[in-house]
């Protein structure tokens, strides 16, 4: 199967570059989240994508075929995905104590626990990954030069092994996978509750007025759900099919090209990857601000340029 098309990383950079500038109408700890899902994302386009599907897929005798550069490569490819998916549930977790949990929500909704939450998750991730390395060897020697890399069976079938594929597939993905979808119901039916409410206080009498607070209630979930459902709906088919098929973390796949089951999971990992893509687009289509500071942000290369040539016109003439 050909690799995956050419990634856009510059969409996820262009993303960490308007939230830092932090004139996009968000609260500081959501700030924080959506820049470190985004430099997650940006990591995954280029490690997972970049490196791994085009770069080894065309240059199969370059650098990156070292055993301890392939090593590596796989790696860091754990380590991004799942600071990607991570970002993802603590964020969603962060928006369902905003909602649900007024009494908690001032001392956990702030930047210092943002950032306590996105470095422990880091942290926690970066060394879990670590046990990876110890799953692969090279995959032929020549000249005393380690090259490729393969599964150490021996290693994937001891306890320690089974521990960590289990690890990755029970804790990793399904757990993400269904604390996403429990906080969003917990969510939605917590707005539903709070909207009945407040239209029994309101009175009947005023219902065909608008009522701004639902309408920045409204826009501010609609953020956490296009997220939230974005994700849900890319990684449903890699989590299904980790069910249904057998197929090893193999770095090339020797098996059967037409098989369903190859097939099954590519398209996951298509989608899968898919995911890293979205945000910026979902970003620019609900957030009124964001595509105002996208504009303003897009517009400083060209000023840049133009103050240049205005002040080079403007030393040869004085000269």
């Amino acid at each position: 199967m050909d690799p995956l098309p050419s990634p856009q990383p510059h969409a996820n950079l262009l993303t960490i570059m308007i939230l830092l500038r932090g004139n996009c109408g968000l609260c500081k700890c959501v700030s924080v989240y959506m820049v470190a899902m985004a430099t997650a994302d940006l990591l995954v386009m280029i490690i997972n994508i970049l490196v791994n599907r085009i770069l080894r897929y065309h240059f199969p005798h370059s650098f990156l075929s070292y055993t301890v550069v392939c090593k590596m490569v796989i790696y860091l490819q754990c380590v991004a995905l799942y600071w990607s998916v991570w970002f993802t549930v603590s964020f969603t977790f962060d928006r369902f104590v905003s909602i649900c949990c007024e009494k908690f929500k001032a001392k956990y909704c702030t930047v210092r626990t943002a950032a306590a939450v996105i470095t422990s998750f880091s942290v926690v991730i970066s060394l879990k990954s670590l046990l990876f390395w110890f799953g692969y060897g090279p995959e032929r020697i020549i000249n005393n030069v380690q090259w490729g890399c393969s599964t150490r069976v021996n290693f994937f079938s001891s306890p320690l092994g089974v521990v960590l594929t289990w690890m990755q597939n029970a804790c990793f993905n399904w757990l993400a996978f269904a604390l996403i979808l429990l906080f969003n119901c917990l969510i939605v039916r917590r707005i539903l509750v709070a909207s009945r409410a407040r239209r029994v206080l309101r009175g009947h009498g005023n219902e065909n007025q608008s009522d701004p607070e639902m309408k920045n209630r409204r826009r501010s979930i609609i953020l956490l759900f296009t997220i939230s459902g974005s994700f849900v709906l890319l990684w449903l088919t890699t989590i299904v099919t980790g069910l249904n098929t057998k197929l090893k973390t193999t770095v090339h796949y020797r098996g059967d090209f037409s098989a369903p089951s190859y097939i099954a999971a590519e398209t996951g990992f298509m989608l899968m990857y898919l995911s890293s893509c979205t945000n910026t687009c979902i970003y620019a289509a609900t957030q009124t601000k964001f595509r105002t500071e996208m504009k303003e942000v897009m517009k400083i290369p060209g000023t840049f340029i133009v103050k240049k040539i205005k002040s080079q016109s403007n030393v040869s003439c004085q000269n």
